[in-house]
């Protein structure tokens, strides 16, 4: 199982979700996805997205205005 950065700071909705589904369809199973962002709708974007497509949101922080969610991938074949 493989660890990855994502870097979506200063991108604006819908942005960081589409680069996190656009990584996380090339990922395996168990792998993670750590996204890096700015924009506050994602703290509700990418966990609505992760429980919809399966996958699981395993860390949530938040600090000097700059966003950290790490994403564990599943086993949904819509990635």
């Amino acid at each position: 199982m493989s660890h990855y950065p994502l870097d979506a700071r200063r991108m604006l909705c819908p942005m960081p979700v589409i680069k996190t589904q656009n990584l996380v369809a090339t990922l395996n199973p168990g792998d993670t996805v750590e996204v890096f962002c700015t924009d506050h709708g994602a703290l509700n974007d990418i966990p609505a997205w992760s429980r919809i497509n399966g996958h699981e949101v395993i860390a949530c922080r938040e600090s000097d205005g700059e966003i950290s969610i790490t994403v564990r991938v599943g086993d949904s074949d819509d990635g």
